[in-house]
C-alpha cells in the first residue's frame, strides 16, 4: 500500500510548552538518524525509537495537531536543535575593497612612475645646477614634487571612488538578498492548523505539509505520504526520482525537490545540522585547511583528505531553501592541479553533448570592443613614448651635441619618467575602463526599478537579454488569465446547464457522489476562505482548479469541510496524484465491507476515454459506449470549450470486496471503466490589461506564443480574447500529439528540419506536456531558418517547467503560483504572475542596451579626442597638452560620472516601437559612429586651433616648450578647460543614439544625470581656479571662462548639424563592437574537446593581459555580480570570478569552474545520463557542467551567474 500513515495513540494532543526536563532524543542522534537511507534508516528508527511516532513523542510534538507554538517551547527548540538558518558569508569590509581596487594594473603602473617621479624630484646630484644648463630654476625645482604627488593623490580618489561604488552596490544586493530570504514560507501545521511560516522560522517537530514542487527547506522523517518521489540529484548525483514511502524510506533531505505526491514530516534538523548545512559546515573546514596548506604552501600530498571531502561535495549544489548555494572551495594551486588530474582522469569519459549556455549578448560585445580598443591604445602609447624619448635623445645629444653627464643622470632621468608617464596616460585615456561601471550601474540601476515593476531578477544579464527578445512563449493559466476560476456550466444528470444548477435540479444520490468525489478526491490544503474584506470576493487558497469545483460544492449549498474531517487524509487508502502525464488524480476509499470505491477528475477527453457508464437523470449508471462518447464531446464539451472554458470531468468506480484487492500499481487497469458523474466548464477570465500589452509586444517585433496543458478549443478562444491569433492571419494552432508527429521521424527522433517548417507560425500549442514545451524552445533556439537567431523567453510555474525555463534565454517564473523548482530555474520572478510585468521587462532590457550605447558613444568621443592630442601634441611640441592629472580627471571621474548619468536613464515607451537588435547587431551604429567621429573632428579642430594659435586668439603668453617643471601656463589651462567643456556638453548630446534633434527631451526626469552635469561644472571651475600645480592650471579670467563655454555650447550646434546628415548617404562609415560571427560560433562547435573560450579572450591569452585595464576593471566594477554571487555562495573563494572578469585572478588565467544549483532532468529517453564531473577553465560554457551524474544538457552555467 503505497499511501502510508503513522497510527497515532489517541489523545496525543497539542504539545504544551510546559514540559519540564529536556527532549528524549539529542542533535546528534538525529544527525546520526538522518545520514541514514532507507532500510537501514527504517531499522534504525524501529530499533530505538519503535515508530515515526516514537520519534514524535520524544520531540513532544503531535503528528495531527502539530506544535502549539508557544513562544516558550519554541525558544527551547532553538536552544537545543538550532535555528533553521545558515549564516552567509562575511561582506567584504571597505578596506578589502579598496585593496582590491589598487589591484588594477594601469593605476599600479601610474604609482611606481609616480614613486619614481617623486625620489627623483628630491635628488639634487652636486654641481647640477651648472651642468643643467637652465633646465629648471630653483623655485620650479622645489615643485617637481608636485606632479607625482598629484597623480598620487589622483589614484587614490579613483580607488576610493570604486571601492565605494562596490560597497554601496554589494549593500543593496544583500538587501535584495534578505528581501528574497524572507518571502520564501513554509506549510507547518501548528495548534491543528495550516499556517505559513517564513522557512527560517521552522523548529525541530515541526509537522510540514509538503507538496509537489517544494524545494524542502530542512531535513525531515515522513509521517503519512501520497505517491510521493523526490529529486535528490542535488545531493547524491542521481538523476532518477526517488520514491519515498513510511515502510521502504522515510528520510526526507533538506535541499531536494518533491517532484510528485504530498505528505507530511516531522521536522527532524535544522539550519546546520540538517544535511545541507553539514556539508556546508565541511565545506567551510575544507577552506580553512585550503588557506592554511596554501599560507605554509605544504606538499598537496597532506591535504588529499580535504581535497577529496570537497570532491565529494562538487556534487552537491543545494538549496536556496536558505537562500544558499554550496560551492566547492579551492585555492589558486589546487585549482590549478585540480584542473590538470580531473582532465587526465576525464580523457577516457565519453563527452556528452551538452549545450553551451552562452555569455550573455551584451558581454560578449563589449569584451572584443575593448578588447579592440585595449590594442590600438596600447600601440598609441608604446609608439606616443617611442617617439618622445627617440627626439628628446636626437634633439639634446644630436643637434645640440651635448654629452652625457653622470651628475645630469637623474635629471635625463626625470625627462623619461615624465614621457613614461605621458605614454601610460595615452593608454589610460584609451582604454574605457569606465565601459564596464556603465554597464554595472545599468544593469544594478535597471534591477533594482524592475522590483517596482514586479520583476525580481535572479541573473544579472537575464535584464539585458530580454532587450534582444523575439520570441515569447507564455503559460496560459494565471500569466495571461486571472487564474480565479469558477465553474459557469455543467452536464450532469444528461443535461446541459449553461449556469450552475440548483440543488433541487440534481437528483440527491447523483449530487451525494458528486460533493463527496470533489471533496475527497483534492488535496487537503485546498481550501475556500472567507474574503479577507468585507464584501471582496471568497480567498482561494491551494490548487486553482480544485478551488472552482469546491466553489461548485458551496454554491450548490453544501459543505465540503464535514467531508473532509469524516475521512481526514490517514484513511485514504491510496492516492494517484495529478501530474502531467496522467493528467487526471484519483484517490482510492477502503469500505467497511473490504470493498474499495475510486474517485477521479481530470481533463475530460482523458477522463471520458476511460468511462464505461454515465449517471443519468435518474442517478442511475447506464453505459457509456463510444458513439456516445463522440455525441458528448461534439454537443457539450466542445460547445464550452469554444467559450473559453476548461472542461473537467468527475468520475468514480468501486472495485467489489469478493473481487479481493486489485493490483494498485498497475494503473492502466485501475484507471479504467469508470463511471462519469459530471462534466463541468470552468472560466478563468482573460486579465484585462493582456491584450494591450501583447499588441506592445507585436509591435516592438516580438512574437507571443501560447503554450498551454488545456484543450485546443480552449486555447484558441483564449489566445482570441488576448489577440495571439488575429482574424484573417494564418496561423497554426495544434496539439501536443500533432506537433510531435510533425517534428519527429520514424525513428521518434526530434529533427530540426521538421520543426523548422512548423515554428514560425505556431502561435498555440495545446495539450503540451513540458518535454514538447522544451522541444519547442530548444528548436526555436537552435534553429537557423530565421535570421538573427531567435532568442526566446518562456514563462513556467510547474516543478515540469525546469527544462524549458533552463534553456530559454531568459525564463520567467511565477512568484505566486509558482513551484521552488521552477523560481530555481528561473532567471526572473514575476512576483505578481502577470504577463505585462513581461513588457516592462523588454522595455528595461532594451533600456540597458540603450544606455551602454550611449555611454559608449560619448565615452568613444573623449577617447578618440584625447589619444589624439596628447599623442600629436607629444610628438611636436614634446609634451602632452593634457598633462597626466589633467587626464585621469577627464578620464576617470568624467567616465565614472557619466556612466553614472547616462547608465540610469529611465525608460520610455518610444522603446518598444522598434523591432529587437538581435544578437549580430553591433553596439555601434553607423548613426553612432557618425557622431563619435563628427562631435571628434570638432573637437580636435577647435583644439589644435587654440593649442597652435591660442595664444595670438587670446592675446597670452606662448605655453608650448615649456621646461621640465616650469609653472602652469594661461594657454594650456584654456586648452584643458575648453576640453572639458565640450565633453559636458557633448554629454547631452549623447543622451539620444538614433539620430533624434531634441536631445533635452525628457532631461528632467532624470535627476541623475542633472546633477552629474552640474557637478562635474562645479568641480571643473574649482581645479581650474584653484586646482594650481598639481593639476597644471592657473586662473582664468571670466572673459576667457565665457569663451571656454561658449565653445563647448558649440557642441549642441553642432551636434544639430550633424544629424542633419542622413546615415545612408554616408556608407564610408563602419560599425563596431559586433557579436561572435557564424564562422566562429562554428569553428567553436567543432573543437569540441578544446575549452569553449570566448574568441576576445583567446587573444587575450597572448600576453597583453595586464594591458587590458578596461577589462581588468571589469574585475572590481562588476562586484555587483559578486556580491550576489557571495551573499549566496556563502563560501566562494575570492579567486572565482565569473570568466570574463578573470584576467587578473592569476597569472596563468585559469578561472574557476563555476557551478550553479541545477535541476537534474530525466532526459525523455528515461535513460540515465552519465556526465562526469569536468571542470572547466572556460567561459560561461563549462563543458560537462561539472556537477555530478544526470546532469541535462539544458543546465549550464551562465555568466554573470547570481541565482538567489
Amino acid at each position: 500500500m503505497a499511501n502510508n500513515t503513522a497510527d497515532h495513540p489517541p489523545g496525543n494532543s497539542v504539545a504544551e510548552g510546559n514540559h519540564d526536563g529536556d527532549f528524549g532524543v539529542t542533535v546528534m542522534d538525529l544527525r546520526e538518524l538522518m545520514e541514514l537511507r532507507s532500510a537501514e534508516a527504517v531499522g534504525k528508527i524501529q530499533d530505538v525509537h519503535g515508530d515515526v511516532q516514537g520519534i514524535c513523542r520524544r520531540l513532544k510534538t503531535s503528528p495531527i495537531e502539530g506544535l502549539s507554538g508557544n513562544p516558550v517551547d519554541l525558544e527551547k527548540r532553538h536552544a537545543a536543535f538550532g535555528k533553521n538558518f545558515i549564516p552567509p558569508k562575511k561582506a567584504k569590509t571597505f578596506l578589502q575593497l579598496v585593496w582590491e581596487a589598487l589591484q588594477d594594473v594601469t593605476l599600479i603602473i601610474l604609482e611606481i612612475a609616480a614613486i619614481i617621479s617623486l625620489g627623483l624630484s628630491f635628488y639634487h646630484p652636486p654641481g647640477g645646477d651648472s651642468e643643467g644648463r637652465g633646465v629648471e630654476d630653483e623655485g620650479e625645482a622645489q615643485a617637481g614634487w608636485i606632479e607625482g604627488a598629484a597623480i598620487l593623490f589622483s589614484v587614490i580618489i579613483v580607488v576610493l571612488v570604486t571601492a565605494f561604488n562596490d560597497w554601496s552596490k554589494e549593500k543593496q544586493f544583500r538587501g535584495l538578498q534578505s528581501r528574497i530570504e524572507q518571502e520564501q514560507k513554509f506549510t507547518v501545521i501548528r495548534k491543528g492548523q495550516v499556517i505559513q511560516i517564513p522557512v527560517a522560522e521552522l523548529v525541530v517537530g515541526d509537522i510540514a505539509q509538503i507538496k509537489y514542487g517544494d524545494l524542502l527547506p530542512a531535513d525531515g522523517i515522513l509521517i503519512q505520504g501520497n505517491d510521493l518521489k523526490i529529486d535528490e540529484s542535488s545531493l547524491t548525483g542521481e538523476s532518477d526520482q526517488v520514491r519515498k514511502s513510511m515502510e521502504k524510506d522515510p528520510m526526507l533531505l533538506s535541499g531536494t525537490h518533491v517532484m510528485e505526491g504530498s505528505g507530511r514530516m516531522v521536522v527532524s534538523a535544522v539550519g546546520l545540522n540538517s544535511q545541507t548545512g553539514i556539508i556546508f559546515t565541511l565545506l567551510g573546514a575544507s577552506e580553512s585547511d585550503e588557506e592554511k596548506k596554501v599560507k605554509k604552501s605544504k606538499t598537496r600530498g597532506k591535504a588529499e583528505p580535504t581535497r577529496q571531502s570537497v570532491e565529494n561535495i562538487k556534487k552537491t549544489k543545494t538549496q536556496d531553501g536558505i537562500a544558499l548555494e554550496i560551492q566547492p572551495l579551492k585555492s589558486e594551486e589546487a585549482a590549478e592541479s585540480e584542473e590538470k588530474e580531473d582532465k587526465e582522469e576525464a580523457k577516457p569519459v565519453k563527452k556528452v553533448n551538452v549545450t553551451k549556455k552562452e555569455k550573455s549578448v551584451l558581454q560578449g560585445k563589449l569584451t572584443k570592443l575593448a578588447v579592440q580598443i585595449g590594442k590600438a591604445g596600447l600601440i598609441m602609447s608604446a609608439v606616443t613614448v617611442i617617439i618622445l624619448i627617440l627626439f628628446f635623445v636626437i634633439d639634446t645629444f644630436g643637434i645640440q651635441g651635448r654629452t652625457w653627464v653622470a651628475e645630469c643622470t637623474p635629471i635625463y632621468i626625470q625627462y623619461f619618467v615624465k614621457f613614461f608617464i605621458i605614454g601610460v596616460t595615452v593608454l589610460v585615456v584609451a582604454v574605457p575602463e569606465g565601459l564596464p561601471l556603465a554597464v554595472t550601474i545599468s544593469l544594478a540601476y535597471s534591477v533594482k526599478k524592475m522590483m517596482k515593476d514586479n520583476n525580481l531578477v535572479r541573473h544579472l544579464d537575464a535584464c539585458e537579454t530580454m532587450g534582444n527578445a523575439t520570441a515569447i512563449c507564455s503559460d496560459k493559466t494565471g500569466t495571461l488569465t486571472m487564474n480565479r476560476m469558477t465553474v459557469v456550466q455543467a452536464y450532469v444528470g444528461d443535461t446541459h446547464y449553461k449556469k450552475v444548477p440548483e440543488p433541487d435540479a440534481i437528483k440527491p444520490e447523483t449530487l451525494e457522489v458528486m460533493v463527496n468525489s470533489i471533496s475527497i478526491n483534492s488535496a487537503y490544503t485546498t481550501k475556500i476562505l472567507p474574503p479577507e474584506k468585507e464584501g471582496g470576493l471568497p480567498r482561494h487558497v491551494g490548487n486553482k482548479t480544485e478551488c472552482a469545483l469546491l466553489g461548485l460544492v458551496l454554491e450548490l449549498k453544501r459543505d465540503y469541510q464535514p467531508i473532509r474531517e469524516e475521512i481526514p487524509e490517514e484513511k485514504l487508502y491510496k492516492v494517484y496524484t495529478f501530474n502531467s502525464s496522467r493528467k487526471s488524480m484519483s484517490t482510492v476509499l477502503k469500505n467497511a465491507d473490504g470493498g474499495y470505491r475510486m474517485y477521479s477528475k481530470g481533463a475530460s477527453e482523458i477522463v471520458l476515454r476511460k468511462c464505461s457508464s454515465v449517471l443519468d437523470a435518474q442517478g442511475k449508471a447506464r453505459v457509456f459506449k463510444l458513439k456516445d462518447r463522440d455525441e458528448m464531446v461534439h454537443k457539450v464539451i466542445e460547445p464550452m470549450a469554444c467559450d473559453g472554458l476548461r472542461t473537467i470531468c468527475v468520475a468514480y468506480r468501486d472495485f467489489p470486496a469478493e473481487a479481493g484487492e486489485p493490483n494498485w500499481e498497475n494503473e492502466n487497469e485501475i484507471l479504467n471503466d469508470l463511471t462519469c458523474i459530471v462534466v463541468v466548464g470552468i472560466e478563468d477570465p482573460v486579465r484585462p490589461e493582456v491584450p494591450e500589452a501583447i499588441s506592445k509586444c507585436q509591435r516592438a517585433g516580438i512574437t507571443v506564443r501560447m503554450v498551454t496543458g488545456d484543450n485546443i478549443n480552449t486555447a484558441r478562444a483564449i489566445a482570441t480574447k488576448c489577440g495571439i491569433l488575429l482574424p484573417g492571419e494564418d496561423f497554426l494552432c495544434m496539439e501536443g500529439k500533432e506537433f510531435n508527429q510533425q517534428i519527429r521521424n520514424d525513428q521518434g527522433e526530434v529533427e530540426q528540419e521538421r520543426l523548422d517548417k512548423v515554428w514560425p507560425r505556431l502561435r498555440v500549442l495545446a495539450r503540451s506536456s513540458p518535454t514538447d514545451k522544451h522541444t519547442l524552445v530548444k528548436g526555436i533556439i537552435d534553429s537557423t531558418v530565421l535570421e538573427p537567431r531567435q532568442v526566446v523567453a518562456v514563462t513556467g510555474d510547474g516543478t515540469n517547467d525546469g527544462p524549458a525555463l533552463k534553456k530559454a534565454d531568459v525564463g520567467f517564473a511565477m512568484g505566486i503560483a509558482g513551484t521552488d523548482v521552477a523560481k530555481e530555474a528561473s532567471d526572473i520572478i514575476l512576483t505578481d504572475d502577470n504577463f505585462t510585468s513581461i513588457v516592462k521587462a523588454v522595455m528595461w532590457g532594451r533600456n540597458v542596451y540603450d544606455s551602454i550605447s550611449k555611454f559608449l558613444q560619448f565615452q568613444l568621443t573623449v577617447n578618440v579626442v584625447a589619444v589624439i592630442v596628447a599623442f600629436t601634441g607629444a610628438c611636436i611640441t614634446q609634451d602632452s597638452p593634457l598633462k597626466a592629472v589633467q587626464m585621469l580627471w577627464v578620464n576617470l571621474i568624467m567616465d565614472t560620472l557619466a556612466s553614472l548619468a547616462l547608465a540610469t536613464e529611465p525608460p520610455t515607451e518610444s522603446l518598444l516601437l522598434r523591432r529587437p537588435y538581435g544578437r549580430n547587431k553591433p553596439l555601434i551604429s553607423r548613426t553612432m559612429m557618425k557622431n563619435i567621429l563628427g562631435h571628434a573632428v570638432y573637437q580636435l579642430v577647435i583644439i589644435f586651433t587654440l593649442l597652435f594659435a591660442g595664444e595670438k586668439i587670446f592675446d597670452i603668453d606662448n605655453g608650448r616648450n615649456s621646461p621640465l617643471h616650469s609653472p602652469p601656463s594661461e594657454h594650456y589651462t584654456i586648452v584643458f578647460n575648453v576640453f572639458v567643456m565640450m565633453q559636458l556638453f557633448n554629454e547631452i548630446n549623447a543622451r539620444k543614439i538614433h539620430g533624434e534633434r531634441n536631445v533635452f527631451e525628457g532631461i528632467y526626469r532624470n535627476p541623475i544625470f542633472c546633477s552629474v552635469v552640474l557637478g562635474t561644472f562645479v568641480l571643473q571651475i574649482v581645479i581650474v581656479q584653484f586646482g594650481g600645480k598639481p593639476f597644471s592650471c592657473t586662473s582664468l579670467t571670466i572673459d576667457q571662462w565665457l569663451w571656454c563655454v561658449f565653445i563647448g555650447v558649440g557642441e549642441l550646434l553642432w551636434g544639430q548639424l550633424i544629424s542633419a546628415i542622413p546615415t545612408h548617404h554616408l556608407k564610408f562609415l563602419k560599425e563596431a563592437g559586433h557579436g561572435a560571427t557564424k564562422e566562429e560560433i562554428h569553428a567553436e562547435e567543432l573543437t569540441e574537446g578544446a575549452d569553449e573560450i570566448d574568441h576576445a579572450e583567446m587573444e587575450l591569452r597572448r600576453g597583453q593581459i595586464l594591458w587590458f585595464r578596461g577589462l581588468n576593471r571589469i574585475q572590481t566594477q562588476i562586484k555587483v555580480v559578486n556580491a550576489f554571487r557571495s551573499s549566496l555562495y556563502p563560501l566562494e573563494s575570492p579567486e572565482s570570478r565569473s570568466a570574463i572578469h578573470c584576467f587578473m585572478a592569476h597569472p596563468e588565467f585559469v578561472p574557476q569552474s563555476e557551478e550553479e544549483a541545477r535541476i537534474p532532468i530525466i532526459e525523455e529517453t528515461g535513460d540515465e545520463i552519465e556526465i562526469d564531473p569536468l571542470p572547466s577553465s572556460s567561459s560561461a560554457g563549462a563543458e560537462g557542467g561539472g556537477g555530478g551524474g544526470g546532469e541535462p544538457p539544458s543546465a549550464s552555467p551562465r555568466s554573470y551567474e547570481s541565482s538567489i
